[in-house]
């Protein structure tokens, strides 16, 4: 067995303890991980200052790489919150009696051990390893080489946290840490089907296509975010730009950034040119189709701010202070566009009109659609679920932000009183 493979291995038998572990020990882990990540703040933002000096990547993967104090607490506070959030394991979903009198129910258990593939950041390594202990998974952490000593540092956090707490020290090495860089070590976890139950990938759409293809395990995707943001007529105005900005501009590095700008023609006297002129002010770099490219001109927008769209712009996530705009005919104009240019991520309507915000809400196929808020708030913490271990893109076994719940799955408990098939 080489180094991967036998701790993928101690990561399996960890997991079997971790499975049996009660909420109150899982939570005190949880609790120690929090404070180690604070107590080794200091080691952390050194090895992940180290990272940033060597990237030689683009800015938006290097704001997605960077630790700050307040990313460091916020990873601490993530845990928390996770320890807060109710433990679904041994939770019995449904109990029915069978016409003989079987009982038979679904109970709730942990997927087994989740590998996770990821990129530039690291705050990963703290929200998958409290989320997968939390519903009792076992977790390998594969991190990216250009955040390779900020993930080290901050998985030696997470174990000295498990090592001060009350956990099964047996269940200890549930939480494993690929501490290797060389790319090669993807390829060897892709074939651990005997001790890994599941593989989640983040990253580009490279590593993405590499994990698919490579895989003898089953693949949740997380792929890229070409979000929208649909502006219909009866929009108020200051809440069409608050939205429209704050979606684009809050942190348009990550993948629930605003992409894309549908304007409905009921909209474009009323909100188009104000809009625009918003974003041009913000630093944003626009596309525009032929009608948005006309209402720029007429306004006298400052040519350097914008450019001509083409097909190519309304299917890339830019990650940047870019965005596509484009007018359509109506609702079902914008929700054919999203069907067409989107990566079912993230859609967001803004609109005074129930009728249309119900049917945008039927109608779209994407794993997180919103009415009247900022596509931001697609975010596991946002949402409720303390944090994420990523946002599937495709419908099995979970679809838009995972915490605790997409974590698990069911099995049969039956139940009887000496029973036998005839």
């Amino acid at each position: 067995m080489n180094e991967i493979e036998i701790t993928a291995a101690k990561v399996r038998e960890g997991a079997r303890w971790l499975a049996r572990a009660s909420t109150r020990a899982k939570n005190d882990a949880l609790t120690h991980m929090a404070a180690a990540l604070r107590e080794r703040s200091r080691e952390i933002l050194a090895a992940n200052a180290v990272d940033v000096k060597n990237s030689e990547r683009d800015t938006a993967f290097v704001d997605r790489l960077k630790l700050t104090p307040d990313r460091v607490e916020a990873m601490a506070a993530a845990i928390e919150e996770v320890r807060l959030l109710e433990d679904p394991i041994g939770r019995v979903d449904r109990m029915v009696r069978r016409p003989n009198g079987l009982q038979v129910g679904r109970q709730r258990i942990p997927l087994g051990v989740v590998g996770i593939i990821y990129e530039a950041r690291p705050n990963v390594t703290s929200d998958a390893a409290a989320l997968c202990l939390k519903s009792g998974n076992g977790v390998l952490l594969r991190g990216g080489s250009d955040a390779f000593a900020s993930n080290q540092a901050i998985y030696d956090a997470l174990r000295l946290g498990l090592t001060k707490s009350s956990l099964d020290p047996r269940a200890h090495d549930a939480v494993g840490f690929i501490n290797s860089p060389d790319r090669d070590a993807v390829g060897e976890m892709l074939k651990l089907d005997t001790y890994i139950d599941v593989i989640i990938p983040r990253g580009g759409k490279s590593l993405i296509r590499y994990v698919n293809e490579h895989s003898r395990i089953p693949v949740i995707k997380h792929d890229e975010g070409v979000c929208h943001v649909v502006v219909e007529g009866t929009a108020n105005a200051d809440m069409v730009d608050d939205i429209v900005i704050n979606s684009k501009t809050h942190r348009p590095t990550v993948c629930n950034s605003a992409e894309t700008l549908l304007v409905l023609k009921n909209a474009v006297d009323g909100h188009l040119a104000r809009v625009m002129s918003k974003l041009a002010e913000a630093g944003v770099h626009m596309y525009l189709d032929e009608t948005a490219h006309g209402v720029a001109v007429a306004s006298n927008l400052p040519t350097a701010c914008y450019a001509r769209a083409t097909e190519e712009h309304y299917f890339q996530e830019f990650l940047s202070l870019e965005i596509a705009i484009g007018v359509v005919d109506d609702l079902e104009a914008a929700i054919a566009h999203i069907g067409k240019y989107g990566s079912r991520h993230t859609e967001a309507l803004v609109t005074n009109d129930h009728a249309l915000a119900q049917a945008f809400i039927d109608a779209v196929d994407s794993s997180c659609v919103v009415i009247n808020a900022s596509t931001r708030f697609a975010d596991g913490n946002q949402l409720g679920l303390g944090a994420e271990i990523g946002i599937s893109t495709t419908r099995l076994h979970a679809y838009g932000p995972m915490g605790i719940e997409e974590l698990t799955t069911t099995k049969f408990i039956v139940l009887g009183d000496g029973q036998v098939r005839n």
